[in-house]
């Protein structure tokens, strides 16, 4: 059996990197994007994953449009997304949950108590 997929959208490159590095080493098959547009793209394309992990900001569109397009799409409906932001704002993590999103990690963040937390969502998922 194939890892499960799993969805990075994030323009820092550092950032990008550790995650694919982190959830290779914990099982999952990541797929990283780097802007907002890609994502757009990857979407309307691509069979969805088991989870998305989203950066908000993201060039050319937000992470809450790639949010919303998800949502938009019957096929990515109830994938689980998970925003990784510094915006700590409380409108920004109201428009999150608006749209959605399972969960609201800032940055820093721990990249273990990170995958714990796809994890999680995955079975909660699979339970429903």
């Amino acid at each position: 059996m194939s890892d499960p997929s799993l969805l990075i959208v994030e323009d820092d490159e550092n950032v990008a990197q550790l995650l694919a590095f982190v959830f290779a080493r914990e099982g999952f098959a990541p797929v990283v994007l780097r802007d907002g547009r890609a994502a757009h793209a990857h979407v309307a394309a691509e069979p969805p994953p088991v989870a998305v992990v989203l950066d908000v900001m993201l060039p050319y569109r937000d992470g809450f449009s790639v949010a919303a397009a998800m949502r938009a799409d019957p096929r990515w409906r109830d994938v689980p997304i998970v925003m990784l932001t510094a915006r700590s704002l409380g409108a920004d993590v109201d428009r999150g949950i608006a749209l959605g999103v399972a969960e609201y990690v800032l940055k820093p963040f721990h990249p273990r108590a990170l995958v714990g937390c796809v994890r999680s969502l995955m079975r909660r998922a699979s339970a429903a």
